[in-house]
């Protein structure tokens, strides 16, 4: 269950974050959803914070096809 919570979140991030500016952006935005999807499912909210903030800084790097440069 924890991996699909994680897997769920970390997609959630990808998709929600991908194409804001900088990679703080992208970190802040992918923390917050992080951190609501940990509460949301009652697991440690700094774990999710610290796993989206991570996915939104790398997401246009590892997925540029999603979001194109404008």
């Amino acid at each position: 269950m924890r991996i699909l919570t994680i897997s769920a979140a970390l997609v959630a991030t990808l998709g929600l974050a991908a194409c804001e500016g900088s990679d703080i952006e992208r970190g802040v935005i992918g923390a917050g959803i992080g951190a609501a999807g940990a509460a949301a499912t009652g697991r440690n909210v700094a774990a999710g914070a610290a796993i989206g903030g991570a996915a939104g800084v790398v997401c246009d790097d590892v997925t540029p096809e999603v979001c194109r440069n404008r």
